[in-house]
């Protein structure tokens, strides 16, 4: 089958994801605000996402969860030897969530969740250095997930559920460095596909050794999207015999690994404060190379390592009872890039990054609650380079500089009936 992994035009996502490749950790206000921790945190529906197995204790009949953060980017890049420079353009993208949980029984809850792990906008100007590599990239992906949870004893559960996903995306860049057309427009594709969808499954537990303190595990399964007969749209390219491609619009099929990720974590709650801390290992590794091939046999094939890592993020968050009626809470992560020295290109021009979050919640009433959160995130500076794009047969590296830095303000809803 011939295909075109979409895992690099969903990577270059990660300029506004920031959670490591193409995630997105905007999964909960509450979390959020406490550094994204949760896996062990009973107080909302956002268990729903952190780990189902909680669901069941939590106190209501009727819980529910929902929420949207803005996602707020800045990309510098910079070759001090060319002279170079490029910024992306300011993009807002609100990443949402939904969550519900129905209490069935003392030893059975059931849930549902909605949500975007992976959806955002990034565009570099056009024609720019690394136009090659990338232009623009519009994503939507979308979770729904059933779910159930149930009370094996007092002090142990276990959940999960099966996954659904559906999911498009848009990407631009140019054909190569220098071609273009006889008016001198450099030549383009693009390539466009919707209604991508497949399936996966996540499984949790969690278990109270002692009053006051839980632990949490929760392990969600890699799921690979196969789109099938996408537009792969070549404009620009010159009237001419030794041009690679012609202009037109051809089909293609593609596939795109969502790499498999586990999460442990423990919380302790001690008169008005309650401590977190997860640790989360997300498997990259699945992701070795960004392979192209095009459905016509006459478009030259495009060979792009990757060599992706696996990587792991640490996340603390605390709350604080401050009065009845307000929380506070407070959080820091640090989250590891899974891109190796020499494969670092500006589809993901992002390294091991800090994320500062803070937030409340106020209960306007005994049924409804608002959450806010706030997250400032820092990227370490990186002067690296991708040195596997291939061109007439050589590889040819570009690189630079790349400063990143994001701002993503967050508002949600809590019910309990």
């Amino acid at each position: 089958m011939k295909k075109l992994s979409l895992v690099a035009i969903l990577l270059l996502f990660a300029v506004t994801s920031y959670a490591g490749g193409y995630r997105v950790s905007t999964q909960g206000q509450r979390a959020l605000a406490m550094g994204h921790s949760g896996v062990a945190v009973v107080n909302s529906a956002e268990l729903a996402f952190f780990n189902p197995a909680g669901l069941v204790y939590l106190e209501n009949k009727i819980n529910i969860s929902a929420g949207m953060t803005g996602v707020i980017s800045n990309v510098k890049w910079q070759n001090e030897m060319t002279g170079g420079f490029a910024e992306t353009e300011s993009s807002l993208r609100t990443p949402f969530y939904l969550y519900a949980s129905y209490s069935v029984s003392e030893k059975l809850a059931l849930g549902l969740s909605v949500y975007t792990p992976y959806g955002s906008s990034v565009e570099w100007p056009t024609d720019w250095a690394g136009s090659h590599l990338i232009n623009n990239i519009d994503l939507q992906a979308i979770y729904i997930q059933p779910l159930i949870s149930y009370k094996i004893t007092d002090n142990l559960s276990v959940g999960g559920g099966p996954i659904f996903v559906t999911g498009s995306v848009n990407f631009n860049r140019n054909i190569n460095r220098t071609l273009t057309d006889e008016q001198g427009n450099r030549s383009n594709v693009e390539v466009d596909a919707s209604g991508v969808t497949s399936f996966g499954w996540s499984a949790s537990a969690m278990y109270s050794p002692m009053e006051n303190l839980r632990i949490g595990v929760n392990y969600r399964s890699e799921i690979i999207l196969e789109a099938e007969d996408g537009d792969a749209t070549f404009s620009n390219v010159p009237n001419s015999p030794l041009a690679p491609v012609s202009n037109g619009t051809v089909s293609f099929d593609a596939e795109l690994p969502m790499p498999a990720e586990l999460t442990i974590g423990a919380s302790y709650e001690f008169d008005k404060w309650l401590f977190a801390f997860d640790y989360n290992r997300t498997f990259w590794g699945v992701y070795e190379s960004l392979d192209i091939d095009f459905a016509p046999e006459n478009i030259p094939d495009s060979f792009n390592p990757r060599n992706y890592k696996d990587s792991s993020t640490y996340r603390f968050g605390v709350q604080y009872a401050a009065l009845d009626k307000l929380d506070l809470r407070l959080g820091y992560y640090f989250d590891e890039s899974p891109v190796q020295s020499g494969y670092f290109a500006p589809e993901t021009p992002r390294n091991d990054s800090h994320g500062f979050t803070g937030g409340f919640s106020y209960q306007v009433t005994s049924k409804v609650a608002i959450d806010a959160s706030f997250a400032y995130l820092r990227f370490e500076e990186v002067d690296e380079s991708y040195d596997h794009y291939q061109e007439n047969g050589q590889e040819v590296s570009f690189g630079g500089t790349y400063k990143s830095n994001a701002f993503l303000p967050g508002l949600g809803v809590t019910v309990k009936l």
